[in-house]
């Protein structure tokens, strides 16, 4: 199981980048960078690229509204240049409240647009003329909607790969299906081990049976808060907020996808009181509404033996990498718990 991690996208990221190169020394994989609406992820990763050597970097997420299919393929293959072959495209849907709130851009068939923005960005890096006639993208712009200029064109460089590998950010049952068949990885949100085939197995399945075999098995992320140790119980309260904010207050009532999900592990009434409570201004009541069972099964905070235990069950159930937040206080606590960790995987 490979072990990645989220990096810091709120500031000081040059520091950020500091300890990037000691938790590479320190066994760590790959390493997410966020882009939600803060500083982009691209300027970011390329600076990544030019301080580290092995580690593979990956967006985490772009949002396929924010730029067209054929900028999301340039800049992906950009990044795998810089990078020498280390770039993951990590891509997803977000959601309305950063996509119309902050972008202004209308959150409409993020099924159907992410589907089109893979064929067209593959198209891209195969350095193939792109052309393509979709229910959302038209390449070029037909004659009757711009200025009869327009014409297929190709990528000028040649990219270091021709596909670029892209996780799929999705959690509703025809997105995961759908990631499933054209993506090399899926990166789902509190991932519970024992309830996953449940909830996704079916979608899954689904999609495995129209995959490409090309494609190779499909990768799943999980992303998991790490502590290990004796003494950890209390950073369960650490998880607490992030997992609130989600299912309590990352959309409204009716259009909550995490909210959906926590319903879909068994947890109706609960989720309904944390997401009443947060849109109520209870933050911090909200946050102790979410149950001990479902804090304690989509970490990984315990006892070493704990841990390994969850680390069986998470592998068990199909994950193949971990994309985890370390609960340390700084960088060098940080880089224990990934070497931690590596012993344990």
């Amino acid at each position: 199981m490979r072990i990645g991690m989220g990096l810091n996208y709120s500031g000081g990221f040059a520091e950020t980048v500091e300890e990037v190169a000691d938790l590479e020394r320190a066994g760590l994989d790959i390493a997410f960078v966020p882009e939600a609406y803060s500083f982009d992820a691209v300027s970011q990763l390329g600076f990544l690229a030019a301080k580290t050597s092995r580690i593979q970097l990956a967006s985490g997420i772009f949002q396929i509204y924010t730029r067209t299919p054929s900028l999301t393929a340039m800049t992906a293959a950009g990044l795998d240049y810089v990078s020498d072959g280390r770039f993951v495209m990590g891509i997803g849907a977000s959601g309305p409240q950063v996509i119309e709130g902050f972008h202004g851009v209308k959150y409409d068939a993020p099924i159907g647009r992410t589907r089109e923005v893979v064929e067209i960005c593959r198209q891209v890096w195969r350095r193939e003329k792109v052309v393509h006639d979709g229910k959302y993208y038209q390449i070029p712009l037909p004659a009757d909607r711009g200025t009869v200029l327009g014409k297929p064109l190709k990528l000028i460089n040649h990219p270091v790969r021709e596909r670029i590998p892209i996780v799929i950010a999705s959690l509703g049952p025809k997105n995961v299906a759908m990631t499933a068949e054209i993506a090399e990885g899926w990166e789902p949100i509190f991932y519970y081990p024992e309830k996953a085939a449940s909830v996704w197995g079916e979608s899954l399945a689904a999609g495995k049976a129209k995959r490409d075999p090309s494609l190779g098995e499909l990768d799943v992320y999980a992303s998991p808060a790490v502590a290990i140790g004796d003494d950890v119980d209390h950073m369960l309260d650490w998880v607490r907020p992030t997992i609130a904010l989600y299912v309590g207050g990352m959309g409204a009532r009716g259009k909550n996808f995490y909210n959906d999900l926590a319903v879909r592990y068994g947890f109706e009434k609960e989720a309904k009181e944390i997401q009443d409570l947060y849109l109520d201004g209870k933050k911090v009541e909200a946050a102790a509404a979410i149950p001990d069972e479902l804090v304690r099964a989509v970490n990984l905070i315990g006892p070493e033996g704990y841990v390994r235990e969850r680390l069986a069950a998470f592998a068990e159930s199909g994950v193949t990498a971990l994309n985890i937040t370390p609960l340390a206080s700084d960088a060098a606590g940080r880089v224990k718990l990934v070497e931690k960790l590596r012993t344990l995987v």
